[in-house]
């Protein structure tokens, strides 16, 4: 699960990690009063107004400016809410910016050259430990840094029984060129750091850039989180961050009807029982010459409104140009999620305008089949995984 900048500050900060302090804000006059409120805290008139979405470049597409009274923290917190903010990370349309973060200016007057660090912290699959990657070019494209300068970019694997070790904060301290009360300050934001990790159940921390000020404060500036989903029930607090504002909009209903939907960009809508089948037929689709549009795991049952509503939600992507329903039957029989096939195509009735292949093996496969073929529905019925492959090329060439 994704946060926004301000989400994600609010965490690290409770776990002791030194941010940028801010106050997120809905319209130019909260914006305006968060600015005055930040200004007794910090003595500073200069404020940062940055757009809260869930994608990164903000600044590429004008979505973070920096404002030098309050007239221009309301008038560039109205030009930024409720644009349509495109980045390299957001679709061509971009994302609607429902809210702006205004955060102090922690850069310094005077301080012609602030120190920005990289630093996110995440899972390395290829050993099971976890990670820390850092780089002394931070306030850039990582991934340019890293194709471009490979050996600029740092990494620190950390055993996740011993937790971070002393040594490890100071060799990543001292790789970043640090020494006195700053190679000090480093090491306290980095163990605090990679302590709100693992305590928060995250996925990734990422934060671009780290600044170290003039008189040695370390602060993150800015912070990508990700929330592991599957441990949120040990985090009730975390998971009334979610902000279904800025996810899929289809894959939110998906989600609230109970399915597994992810959205791809492919042409050819998939209803499948169980996540290896769901892969197995996406490659499928693939060497039938199609593109998967979608992974959708129905799960172990499949009733007729289970069914329709798997097919309502695939029919809501405009490029769906057929419909591969692969099902095992094991614990579910194949003729009871036939029949729920079945009925939840007469229920739909024209909502239905693409071809549909159905692929029903294992439990009562052949009864599945005979109640298909004698439905007197438009439904192509397939019993082997070539046989459902061959009929995805033919209804695609049509």
């Amino acid at each position: 699960m994704n946060l926004h900048e301000y989400q994600g500050k609010e965490i690290l900060s409770s776990f002791g990690v030194r941010t940028q302090r801010g106050i997120v804000a809905s319209t130019p006059e909260e914006a305006v009063e968060a600015a005055k409120k930040l200004t007794e805290e910090t003595g500073t008139g200069w404020h940062v107004i940055k757009a809260q979405i869930h994608a990164g470049g903000r600044g590429k597409g004008g979505g973070v400016k920096l404002a030098k009274n309050l007239d221009e923290v309301k008038s560039i917190s109205d030009d930024i809410l409720g644009m349509m903010l495109i980045t390299p990370q957001t679709s061509a349309e971009g994302k609607l910016v429902n809210q702006v973060l205004i955060a102090e200016d922690v850069y310094y007057p005077g301080d012609s050259e602030p120190n920005e660090f990289y630093m996110s912290v995440l899972l390395n699959r290829a050993t099971g430990r976890n990670m820390i990657m850092y780089s002394t070019e931070g306030g850039m494209d990582i991934e340019a840094v890293a194709e471009e300068t490979p050996h600029l970019i740092f990494t620190e694997e950390v055993d996740p029984g011993t937790g971070l070790l002393p040594f490890q904060a100071r060799k990543i301290a001292f790789n970043l060129g640090l020494s006195g009360g700053a190679m000090k300050e480093m090491v306290k934001f980095v163990t605090a750091l990679y302590t709100a990790y693992v305590k928060s159940d995250s996925a990734l921390f990422e934060i671009n850039p780290v600044l170290k000020t003039s008189d040695d404060k370390i602060l993150a500036v800015d912070a990508k989180v990700t929330l592991d989903e599957n441990a949120l029930f040990r985090h009730k607090d975390y998971a009334a961050l979610r902000d279904e504002r800025e996810e899929n909009p289809i894959e939110v209903e998906a989600k609230a009807a109970g399915l597994n939907y992810v959205d791809l960009d492919g042409n050819v809508g998939c209803m499948v029982n169980g996540a290896g089948l769901a892969m197995g037929t996406m490659d499928l689709i693939k060497q039938a010459g199609g593109d998967p549009a979608n992974f959708l795991d129905v799960g172990g049952t499949a009733d007729a409104k289970r069914v329709e509503t798997a097919f309502g939600i695939i029919l809501k992507d405009p490029n769906v140009k057929a419909i591969l329903v692969n099902i095992f039957g094991g614990i579910v029989r194949c003729d009871r999620v036939a029949q729920g096939v079945v009925d939840a195509y007469k229920n739909m009735g024209d909502k239905i305008n693409v071809p549909i292949i159905c692929r029903l093996q294992g439990t009562n496969a052949k009864e599945a089949k005979d109640l298909i073929d004698n439905s007197g529905m438009e439904i192509i019925s397939a019993t082997e995984f070539q046989e459902a492959a061959d009929k995805v090329g033919e209804v695609l060439k049509a």
